[in-house]
């Protein structure tokens, strides 16, 4: 029997990532291995820091831990989408600045026109791209640690409000806001 017809025949057919039907931006920010010791000597597992989005105003990151990374990162994936909010993108950026902080971290996210792009480094351009941001200036202050940043960046965009949110918040019309 050859190994396709085995394969088919067996545990069901199993399809590579990119053809499970997904509609969500999926990040791998950082694989961190991690050690417990014991009396044997060391125990190694991996731990993965996850970004998912539907690039269209909706993210969540998780971390996923695990004695393999694909696990690892299938965990990390999971959570991150049990843990989506919705973020409110005004014509491709953020409305307002904003600065989120977890730890030493701080990330600092500023509006930007038209045709700037995204001005980010690797863990917060993650982040942007999955919540679907396509012009936006941003900082990263303080420690620069993979996992406080991306944590730093969602806690920034959690405290964005539109125009529109604090006029209702205030009870007051958005003209009265402006």
């Amino acid at each position: 029997m050859s190994k396709v017809r085995a394969k088919k025949e067996g545990r069901g057919e199993k399809r590579p990532r990119e053809a499970q039907e997904s509609n969500f931006v999926e990040h791998v920010v950082k694989i961190y291995r991690v050690a417990k010791v014991v009396k044997g000597g060391r125990r190694f597992s991996f731990s993965a820091i996850v970004v998912v989005g539907d690039g269209h105003g909706r993210v969540g990151g998780a971390t996923g831990k695990a004695a393999e990374v694909p696990d690892a990162i299938r965990k990390a994936i999971e959570r991150a989408r049990k843990n989506m909010f919705s973020v409110p993108v005004v014509s491709t950026t953020v409305p307002h600045d904003v600065v989120g902080i977890s730890g030493a971290s701080e990330v600092l996210l500023k509006p930007a026109s038209l045709g700037t792009g995204i001005v980010a480094g690797g863990s917060v351009r993650a982040v942007l791209e999955a919540a679907g941001y396509q012009n936006i200036l941003t900082k990263s202050l303080g420690s620069n640690n993979a996992t406080n940043v991306v944590w730093a960046t969602l806690d920034g965009l959690r405290r964005l409000r539109t125009v529109e949110e604090v006029a209702n918040m205030r009870g007051l019309d958005v003209a009265a806001v402006l």
